[in-house]
C-alpha cells in the first residue's frame, strides 16, 4: 500500500496570514479542538467496554531516531474465525455493538458443561457462567482457552498502555477443526487465512469510521517497516499480519508422504504476501511436509500427538539429541483425545532421553524457507524442531539473511545468541511477572551484548494459559491509578459492563490488562526488564527492516572451473568437481573413501574473499580447512574447525584478496570420503 506524498502548500499571502494570526488570537478552531484528542473517536459505539487511560499517547522517536513502545510480537485477533468457527466464543468486534461480540458460543448454554476443549486441555469440566456482557462473571479469565480476549477496545486499552507493533498471526488447524463436534464452516486452512486476514482489514475500518474516516483510526495495517515507523511516529498501532497453521499451502504429510510440490509452495506464498502477510510459521503443532515440530507437554501434548496420528497416520518420533538444544518432553498424560483412536492403536511409549525430534527441514521446507528469503519475508522459528531450526538457521548464516523471530519462548534459549547474531528478534511468552523477570534475566547479557530490546507473544485467543492474579495481599501489588511506561498517560482499573478487572485479582484475563501486566512486571522484576520491553518495537522494526533491505550476495565459485585431488567413480552418476559450484543442490562432487583429501575452485580473478559456505552431503568432513591462494601455489589458511557435524557450514572471515578457494579435508566424519553439494564463495 503506497503511502500518499505529502502535499506542500503554496506560498501564504499576506491578508491569509493576517487571518491565520487573528484567528490564533481569538482562540482553537474547532478543527484544532478534535486535533488536540485525536486519540479519543468521534463516535464511539454506546454501550461499550470503557478504556480507563487518559493522557495523550505519546508520540514520535527518541534522541536517537529509534521508534518507542512495546511489541505484542505474538497474538490471534481472528480466532474466533478458526477451528470451524465455534472453539473461540465472542468477536473483536461487531457492527451490532458489544453485546452481539462478546457472547458465548450457543453449545456452552446453560452451565459450560459442552465446552469441551476447556477440559480436554485442561482437565476439570468447563463449567462456567456463559454470560458475557454485561455480567462476565466467569469470563474473560486468564485461564480460558474458549473465549474472546481481543475485543477491540481492550486492544485500544493495550495501545494507551504503550503498546506500538502487534503482530496478529492469521492461525487456525485443520484437524483440530474436523475431530471438534460444533463447526459451521470448512476446515481448510487456507479458506480460514484468508477470511482473517479480510476481517482484520474490516477492524480497521470499523475503527476508521469512529475516528472519522479511512486512515484516521489507530488501528493501522503496515506492509513494510518504512509505514510501521510512519504509523509509530504518528502515535499509533503499527498491525502486523502474520501466519500460524499446521498445514500452510496444504503441505501436510500423510505417511511420511508430501502431500503439496513447490508449485503449491510458490503459489502460496504470493497469494500470502499479497493479502499482507509479511511473517509466518513454516509448521505447527504437527509434522507436515516441510518441517518437524518441537513438541507439546503434558495433557495438550499427548492430545496434539493424537491428532497428530489423525492427521498423518504417524505420531511423533524421537531421538537423542546431538547438541545442548531440546524439543520438548513429550506429554505422556493420558487424555480424553485417545478415545478418538482406531482400536489397538495406542500412543507409543518415549525413552525420557530422546527429546529430539527425528523429523527435521525437509527438501520441500528448504524450498519454501528460501522462497520466503526471495520475498523478504521473515521466518517463525518457535513450534520447529531442533533439527529443523538448526537447518534455518544454517541456511540464513550462509546468506546473511536477519529475518529470523522467536515470538513466544518456543525456541530452546541455547539458539538466542545465533538469533541475535544474525540481526533477528526474540519475544517472550506472556509468562507471569516472576518467570518473565526470571527469563528475561537468562537473556539479558545478550541482549546487552548486541544493544537489543524485547519484546512479548501473549499468545491471546491461542491454545495456552495467562498470568495468574499474584493477590491482593502479595508483595509489590499494582496500585490504582498508576503511570504508563513512558510517563504520559495514567491508568486506571478497566471495567466492561458491570465488571471491573483488578490486575491482582483477575491476572490477565483480557489484551486490556497488557498495560497493569507490564506495571506488575516493573513491580516484581524490575524497570531494566521494562526498559527493554519498551525499545522491542524498534528492535522488531530493526529485523524487519534488515529483511527488507537484504541483498543476495553474489556467489563468485558458481560455474567456474574446479578441482579435486580424487573424485568417487560411478557409472550411472557424475561426482565431478564441477558439480558442487553448478547451482544444483541436488548434484554433488564426492571425493575416494579415504583420508585427507582437497577440493578447490578458481575464481578466475583475485576477489576480497570473507565468507565460504559448504553443503556436506552425509559424508562430511569432521576436520578441515578453507585456504586461499591468489596464485594457486602458495597457500594461508583462512578458517578451519576439527568439529564439523555436516549440514550448511558456514566460514567467516577478515576480508582476503584470493582467486583460488580450496576445502581442505584432514579427518572425515564418516566411513565415507568428503561429499559437498554446494560451495559458495563470497566477497567482503
Amino acid at each position: 500500500m503506497a503511502r500518499r506524498p505529502y502535499r506542500r502548500r503554496k506560498d501564504v499571502t499576506v491578508l491569509s496570514l493576517l487571518l491565520l494570526l487573528v484567528a490564533v488570537a481569538l482562540g482553537p478552531t474547532p478543527s484544532s479542538a478534535a486535533a488536540a484528542d485525536w486519540w479519543n473517536p468521534t463516535a464511539r459505539p454506546a454501550p461499550d467496554a470503557q478504556i480507563n487511560v487518559t493522557g495523550e499517547p505519546f508520540k514520535g522517536t527518541d534522541s536517537a531516531g529509534d521508534v518507542r513502545g512495546f511489541v505484542d510480537a505474538h497474538n490471534h485477533l481472528f480466532s474466533n474465525e478458526a477451528f470451524g468457527g465455534r472453539l473461540i466464543c465472542g468477536k473483536p468486534f461487531s457492527a451490532a455493538g458489544v453485546a452481539d461480540a462478546l457472547k458465548d458460543c450457543p453449545e456452552h448454554y446453560p452451565d459450560g458443561t459442552l465446552a469441551i476443549f476447556d477440559y480436554i486441555t485442561h482437565g476439570g469440566d468447563g463449567r462456567h457462567d456463559p454470560v458475557g456482557w454485561p455480567t462476565f462473571k466467569d469470563w474473560p479469565a486468564h485461564d480460558s482457552m474458549t473465549h474472546q480476549a481481543n475485543y477491540y477496545a481492550w486492544i485500544e486499552r493495550a495501545w494507551r498502555g504503550g503498546q506500538r507493533v502487534l503482530v496478529n498471526d492469521l492461525v487456525t488447524n485443520g484437524m483440530i477443526c474436523s475431530v471438534y463436534p460444533f463447526k459451521d464452516r470448512s476446515c481448510d486452512e487456507m479458506t480460514s487465512i484468508r477470511l482473517q486476514a479480510k476481517l482484520t482489514y474490516a477492524l480497521q475500518d470499523h475503527i476508521d469510521t469512529m475516528y472519522g474516516g479511512p486512515g484516521k483510526g489507530w488501528f493501522r495495517i503496515v506492509l513494510d517497516s518504512a509505514q510501521a515507523r510512519e504509523v509509530i511516529k504518528q502515535g499509533k498501532l503499527a498491525v502486523v499480519l502474520g501466519v500460524e497453521t499446521s498445514e500452510p499451502f496444504g503441505c501436510k504429510q500423510i505417511l511420511d508422504i508430501p502431500q503439496c510440490s513447490r508449485a503449491d509452495i510458490d503459489k502460496g506464498l504470493d497469494e500470502l504476501y499479497d493479502l499482507g502477510v509479511r511473517s509466518m510459521f513454516l509448521c505447527h503443532k504437527f509434522d507436515n511436509a516441510l518441517c518437524g515440530v518441537r513438541f507439546d507437554e503434558h495433557g495438550l501434548g499427548a492430545a496434539i500427538n493424537v491428532g497428530q496420528f489423525l492427521s498423518t497416520g504417524t505420531f511423533w518420533k524421537t531421538e537423542k539429541c546431538t547438541g545442548p538444544q531440546k524439543d520438548n518432553p513429550i506429554g505422556l498424560t493420558e487424555s480424553d483425545a485417545e478415545e478418538d483412536l482406531p482400536d489397538g492403536v495406542e500412543v507409543p511409549a518415549y525413552d525420557e532421553n530422546a527429546q529430539c525430534n527425528v523429523r527435521g527441514l525437509t527438501d520441500l521446507g528448504e524450498y519454501a524457507v528460501r522462497g520466503m528469503m526471495q520475498r523478504k519475508m521473515m521466518l517463525e522459528i518457535d513450534h520447529m524442531s531442533v533439527k529443523a531450526t538448526g537447518r534455518v538457521l544454517d541456511i540464513f548464516e550462509a546468506a546473511s539473511y536477519p529475518g529470523v523471530l522467536s515470538s513466544h519462548s518456543w525456541m530452546d534459549l541455547n539458539w538466542t545468541e545465533r538469533v541475535y547474531s544474525l540481526g533477528g528478534f526474540v519475544a517472550q511468552y506472556m509468562h507471569g511477572s516472576q518467570e518473565f523477570g526470571a527469563e528475561a534475566k537468562r537473556t539479558d547479557a545478550l541482549r546487552e551484548k548486541y544493544g537489543v530490546g524485547y519484546g512479548y507473544g501473549t499468545d491471546f485467543n491461542g491454545i495456552g494459559d495467562h498470568p495468574a492474579p499474584r493477590g491482593a495481599d502479595a508483595p509489590n501489588p499494582v496500585t490504582y491509578p498508576f503511570k504508563s511506561a513512558d510517563g504520559g498517560s495514567v491508568i486506571d482499573r478497566q471495567t466492561s459492563g458491570q465488571r471491573t478487572f483488578d490486575y491482582n485479582t483477575d491476572g490477565a484475563a483480557h489484551v486490556g490488562m497488557i498495560p497493569d501486566w507490564i506495571e506488575d512486571i516493573r513491580r516484581v522484576a524490575g524497570q531494566g526488564v521494562v526498559d527493554d520491553l519498551f525499545r522491542g518495537a524498534e528492535s522488531y522494526l530493526g529485523t524487519w527492516g534488515a529483511s527488507e533491505q537484504h541483498r543476495a550476495g553474489v556467489n563468485l565459485a558458481k560455474g567456474r572451473t574446479a578441482t579435486a585431488s580424487s573424485s568417487e567413480s560411478n557409472p550411472f552418476t557424475s561426482y565431478q568437481p564441477g558439480r558442487a559450484v553448478d547451482g544444483d543442490d541436488d548434484s554433488r562432487w564426492a571425493s575416494d573413501w579415504s583420508g585427507e583429501q582437497s577440493w578447490q575452485v578458481d575464481l578466475g580473478a583475485t576477489h576480497l574473499v570473507s565468507r565460504v559456505t559448504l553443503d556436506w552431503e552425509r559424508a562430511y568432513g569432521k576436520s578441515y580447512r578453507v585456504e586461499l591462494s591468489t596464485d594457486g601455489v602458495h597457500w594461508q589458511t583462512a578458517w578451519s574447525t576439527t568439529a564439523g557435524d555436516g549440514g550448511l557450514d558456514t566460514a567467516r572471515f577478515t576480508g582476503t584478496p584470493a582467486r583460488h578457494v580450496r576445502i581442505h579435508g584432514l579427518e572425515r566424519g564418516t566411513d565415507w570420503g568428503y561429499s559437498l553439494h554446494e560451495v559458495g564463495v563470497h566477497s567482503a
